[in-house]
């Protein structure tokens, strides 16, 4: 028996799962105190209710994921509203900094996945996808290079890419807030624009709260922008499709996004940065509990344990790289350690991981207003472009062309 949810109820379910979430990391100290999101949480449960179900139930609940598609154009959309070039300059030396660390990290990765691959006795270009195409590149990446792998004979490319970017999308959301944490508490690093002594900022006062909430024309006006950078990113893509040039739905919409933000002082309008901010945590939040809760675990049962055994490797380098690297070279202060957790999040499981872990740490410590330009300009901006042209290194080496099937 098959069961399918879809339109408004998953939208419902999901706003659940996240309250879910919430209630349980308030309850269990371990994930409070680990900063792990709540989306997580609560959609790593609700994934593993619906595998008991389907075991001991024989009932097969599926989730229509347009919905979560949408809402990741959307997320990356608002990523583009903020981009103004103007920032590129402000982020500085931290930002060139990450870049140079994030394309190493690739190499790595892919490097790790490779000798893992042939370990294994299997083709050196799966190795690839438990790396940087599934981790840093997420399910999107994944499911584009997985069908240009199974053409070239590689079967089961894409269903590998997905298993291994889901499995990523977990770690992603596991590792970020418990490293972060380890490194403030180990080096006892405060907050530098928290206003009270413990590091957590204070909370506004109601009348101070009413005053950052959007007007109604700043808020439609934003889900005007959002639905124009989503259906122009679409015509584009269509355009490019034509004339044989792939790329990501969500890269177009955030490029357009950011042709909007750089005209915009041009044009004389303003894009409210709360309105903004609102709909990228919303869209942000609901895609990842989404994300989590449609997963099909029992799927992915066949071949966990060598998924897992490469994970655990990746997770491994990850970790080591991000707090011996990344924290030492951005320079191991309060907004480092956030930038780990953002870093380690978008290098696992795709810069949302990498934004929400940021969340759940600044939540609790106080605003990292470093981490949170940085790390989505790097994620979002530069990240895939260096991945796709990372992939295209590797399977230009000796060794892959050797063992082409």
């Amino acid at each position: 028996m098959e069961y399918t949810i879809e339109g408004a109820n998953i939208v419902v379910l999901a706003v659940a799962v996240w309250f879910l979430g919430t209630f349980i990391n308030k309850k269990v100290a371990f994930l409070e105190r680990y900063s792990i999101p709540v989306a997580v949480t609560g959609g790593l449960l609700c994934s593993i209710i619906v595998t008991v179900i389907y075991y001991s139930l024989d009932i097969t609940i599926s989730f229509d994921t347009r919905i979560r598609d949408l809402l990741l154009l959307t997320f990356f959309s608002t990523i583009g509203l903020s981009a103004k070039l103007s920032l590129l300059k402000e982020g500085g030396k931290t930002l060139v900094i990450l870049l140079i660390a994030a394309a190493v990290l690739l190499m790595l990765q892919n490097t790790t996945g490779v000798l893992l691959a042939m370990a294994f006795g299997g083709h050196p270009g799966y190795g690839l996808f438990g790396g940087s195409v599934s981790l840093a590149g997420g399910h999107g990446t994944a499911i584009a290079w997985g069908n240009v792998a199974q053409e070239a004979g590689l079967e089961g490319a894409r269903e590998i890419g997905i298993a291994f970017a889901t499995f990523g999308l977990i770690a992603g959301g596991l590792i970020g807030g418990p490293v972060a944490e380890r490194l403030i508490n180990k080096h006892g690093l405060r907050n530098p624009h928290a206003p009270d002594a413990q590091g957590a900022a204070t909370a506004p006062s109601e009348q101070e709260a009413l005053s950052l909430q959007p007007s109604i024309s700043s808020a439609l006006g934003t889900l005007m922008l959002l639905a124009i950078c989503v259906e122009a990113g679409d015509l584009v893509n269509q355009f490019l499709f034509a004339k044989g040039v792939t790329l990501p739905g969500f890269l177009t919409a955030m490029l357009i996004g950011i042709v909007i933000a750089n005209l915009s002082d041009g044009f004389k309008f303003n894009i409210d940065p709360v309105a903004r901010e609102r709909a990228s945590e919303l869209s942000l939040q609901l895609f990842l509990a989404m994300s989590l809760m449609s997963m099909q675990l029992w799927v992915l049962a066949g071949a966990v344990g060598q998924i897992l055994l490469v994970l655990f490797a990746q997770m491994t380098i990850i970790t080591l790289f991000a707090v011996f690297i990344v924290f030492r070279f951005v320079g191991k202060d309060y907004d480092a350690a956030v930038i780990v957790a953002g870093f380690t999040g978008l290098g696992m499981g795709a810069t949302p991981v990498g934004i929400a872990n940021m969340n759940a740490v600044t939540s609790k410590y106080g605003p990292s207003p470093k981490a949170f330009l940085v790390v989505p300009l790097v994620g979002a901006f530069f990240l895939d472009l260096v991945n796709a042209l990372v992939i295209k290194f590797f399977l230009s080496m000796p060794f892959m062309q050797a063992a082409a099937p």
